[in-house]
């Protein structure tokens, strides 16, 4: 089974990730859009469902971008992936096209929810600056992946970071 981020839900956390990462500064759409691997068509829906959801802010004019509307430490993970991707709510049975006499619940339902509830809890106790730092430590190598966090199988190149060339 695979439990990953649809492609608006990945999107939408590259954003805000590359946001944070530059907390403070305003990030224009082209600048995200390089940094994160993002198509930039795609990126501006990304961005207004953001602001939308009043997780960014958006200023217009040469001098403008995008800033996230609190601090990174008071966004969780939760809810960029919600903001993106809808409730993590279990709505249809799992079991699915099979014979089943179950009105409300099956035999599944139970185990499968609480999996659910503690997937949300975790995500919801994660927050962009717990990413942030994280990810500065993947960038320098020395971040430790816990022994009960299995390693991805297959893995994914890292594309070197872009320094940022604005004076903080």
């Amino acid at each position: 089974m695979q439990a990953s981020l649809g492609r608006k839900g990945d999107y939408s956390v590259r954003a805000v990730l590359d946001i944070a990462r530059h907390n403070g500064n305003r990030r224009k759409a082209r600048e995200i859009a390089t940094e994160m691997d993002i198509p930039n068509r795609y990126l501006t829906q990304i961005l207004a469902n953001l602001v939308q959801h009043g997780l960014l802010e958006a200023v217009a004019g040469p001098s403008g971008g995008y800033v996230l509307a609190r601090q990174p430490g008071e966004v969780s993970l939760l809810e960029v992936v919600e903001a993106a991707e809808g409730p993590i709510a279990l709505d249809v049975c799992v079991l699915r096209g099979g014979p089943c006499s179950w009105e409300n619940t099956c035999p599944v339902h139970v185990p499968w929810a609480r999996a659910q509830n503690a997937m949300a809890e975790q995500l919801s106790t994660t927050s962009l600056a717990d990413l942030v730092g994280i990810d500065e430590e993947l960038a320098a190598g020395t971040h430790q992946i816990p022994e009960d966090t299995p390693p991805h199988k297959i893995s994914t190149p890292r594309l070197p970071r872009k320094p940022d060339r604005r004076k903080r």
